[in-house]
């Protein structure tokens, strides 16, 4: 066989490639969350990293790497790849398929562990926005999906809301730009699957009673439409309403994208400007706190960080001249007090930005009953024993056989944290 990528773990060529993965041993898998594939894939855990292995055709392999490659070259939300392995035959000399290797997305979920019977209208809104977004982003860089579906993504909890990440990429497309046939032919496709994977919870009595498959499906275009047209489409001012355009880009940066740059051209009467976002980047606040903090989370968590930064660059008396300074006593004052509360126990059990968060969230709730601004300390105690310990692990679920997708997924819905239905 043939091993080939960007191998940081030795340990990957010694797995046994000539056996099929559906027949690889019990203590050499872990169970993970997945949803429903077309081929068979299974994980491994090599020196704490956990890998994901998939079956498939030796072209589709090389294909899906490549442009898996470039995604993530881009900075495009999509699992990381990591190595192709070619040429495999069995024991006896018989051909197997080749097997695309990428390294498992911490922290990620599945539709499947997230649609459940419980689950209200509102997470299933945040989930079709999550979704939204990443087809934007996928759209504005000129990858054409082809194939875009639920169970295709992975989803990540993002503050209150979620980050949907790419995993099958194997019949995409990378062009220099797509035109609006191959974007509405992407959102018609995307359209019909989710109706289609949420009817399939629905004949399994595994989706809430207030969803509707085809009306939810539907409304994927509207959620895109809407941001698209705020990303891309012209603004028209004239010159005394020129505080538009200001108010454009600071949404636009509220919705995680930055505009590196405008096309404004003046119309004929002089009198009005037309103004265009001629390159637009996702992930504004994610870089502007990794450039302050280092922290590297996902967009609304860095969104909600940064708000609390700057209450506390308030708070202790710094200008916005002084915002790295803030910064730097920020990270050791308030965010590694929390996560050196949390013991080392609990601390799979959610992101370290997303348990900050969630502590955020929880001090203001502990404030609003007692009608008196709780203590930073005594809330994050009080988060730690109440809310942490009570959640499932969500970094990895370690030591259990996989099972049929139906027995995984009778596995997951009852450790699904309770909170997320309120």
């Amino acid at each position: 066989m043939r091993l080939t990528g960007r191998l940081d773990e030795p340990e990957l060529a010694f797995l046994p490639w000539h056996v099929a993965l559906e027949e690889w041993p019990d203590d050499l898998v872990v169970a993970l969350p997945r949803g429903i594939s077309r081929h068979i894939v299974r994980f491994v855990r090599l020196s704490g990293t956990v890998y994901a292995v998939k079956e498939v055709e030796e072209s589709f392999a090389q294909r899906e790497y490549e442009l898996l490659f470039d995604l993530q070259r881009r900075g495009l939300p999509t699992v990381e790849p990591v190595g192709i392995v070619l040429d495999r035959v069995d024991a006896h000399g018989e051909p197997l398929p080749a097997a695309l290797i990428t390294r498992h997305l911490e922290f990620s979920l599945p539709y499947r562990a997230l649609f459940s019977t419980s689950l209200r209208q509102g997470t299933a809104n945040r989930l079709l926005d999550a979704l939204a977004v990443l087809l934007v982003q996928l759209h504005l860089a000129g990858f054409s999906w082809n194939d875009c579906s639920l169970s295709n993504t992975l989803f990540r909890r993002d503050a209150g809301a979620f980050a949907a990440y790419l995993v099958d990429a194997e019949t995409g497309e990378l062009h220099p730009s797509l035109s609006t046939g191959q974007r509405v032919y992407d959102l018609e496709t995307a359209a019909t699957n989710v109706a289609g994977e949420l009817m399939d919870l629905q004949a399994g009595g595994r989706l809430h009673e207030g969803i509707d498959p085809i009306v939810t499906g539907v409304s994927l275009r509207t959620r895109y439409d809407a941001l698209w047209d705020e990303i891309t489409g012209p603004l028209v001012i004239t010159r005394e309403d020129r505080y538009q355009l200001d108010a454009r880009v600071r949404r636009l940066n509220s919705l995680g994208f930055d505009v590196a740059e405008l096309q404004v051209d003046t119309q004929s009467d002089g009198e009005h400007i037309h103004v265009a976002p001629k390159v637009v980047d996702a992930g504004h606040h994610t870089r502007r706190l990794l450039q302050l903090t280092g922290l590297d989370v996902e967009e609304n968590q860095a969104q909600r960080l940064l708000n609390d930064l700057d209450s506390f660059r308030v708070k202790v008396g710094l200008g916005q001249a002084d915002e790295e300074i803030a910064a730097h006593r920020w990270v050791t004052e308030r965010f590694e007090r929390v996560m050196a509360a949390v013991p080392p126990e609990l601390r799979g059990k959610l992101e370290p930005a997303q348990i900050y968060h969630e502590v955020l969230e929880h001090r203001w709730f502990m404030s609003e009953r007692a009608g008196a601004s709780v203590p930073f300390e005594e809330a994050i105690s009080d988060y730690v024993r109440t809310i942490l310990a009570e959640k499932p692990d969500e970094q990895s679920v370690l030591g259990a056989r996989i099972g049929t997708p139906s027995d995984d997924t009778a596995a997951l819905r009852i450790t699904l944290p309770r909170e997320e239905f309120r």
